[in-house]
């Protein structure tokens, strides 16, 4: 079973997956590094040579090299869970995190963060929405994806991932009979997701 940090940009997917991925002791991937290993070029470079199908293209190419994967820990990035082919390839294997932020907390991280003006393209809506309507547009999509959720504003990468690490014990998926009960068993993970 590998564990899948979905969310917006700057909600902790990938400082978050590295350190659950330490406390595993499994293997860490984030899927716009793959991208840079794999075409030599950042996430801005890609949009503006190719716009953002190229990217979309790019993210694709790299989660379906992840599909094969059986014990990892998996970043994506925050539009991958917007085509229901990158859900489709790794919902099988997966167990689908939400890491939530507020908008607030986003845009504080955002602005600080060296990386975001040199790596991180604004992101394409009708009307030019900012992040506050384009978070809007995806929660739902976020929301009933995820097999558990977990808001971290406010937290420390390390309470996130403990509180991470908490959750899967808890609902048991630590062992062989994961799949079973989130993928065969909608009322259980419905009750899971409840408990929470």
């Amino acid at each position: 079973m590998n564990f899948i940090l979905i969310g917006y940009r700057a909600s902790g997917k990938t400082s978050v997956g590295r350190w659950l991925a330490g406390l595993l002791q499994r293997p860490f991937y984030d899927t716009d590094a793959l991208i840079r290993q794999q075409t030599g070029m950042t996430v801005k470079e890609i949009v503006l040579a190719g716009g953002w199908p190229a990217f979309r293209d790019a993210e694709k190419t790299a989660v379906a090299g992840l599909a094969s994967q059986e014990a990892a820990v998996i970043a994506l990035g925050g539009g991958a869970v917007l085509d229901p082919a990158n859900v489709e390839v790794l919902k099988p294997r997966g167990l689908f995190i939400w890491l939530k932020a507020g908008k607030e907390t986003i845009q504080e991280r955002l602005i600080g963060d060296r990386t975001t003006a040199e790596q991180r393209p604004p992101l394409p809506l009708p009307g030019n929405g900012d992040d506050e309507e384009i978070l809007k547009h995806r929660t739902p999509v976020y929301g009933a994806l995820a097999d558990l959720a977990v808001d971290t504003s406010g937290q420390s990468i390390e309470g996130v991932a403990e509180e991470v690490l908490a959750h899967i014990k808890k609902l048991g998926s630590m062992g062989p009979a994961s799949s079973e009960l989130f993928l065969e068993s909608p009322r259980k993970e419905k009750r899971c997701r409840e408990a929470l």
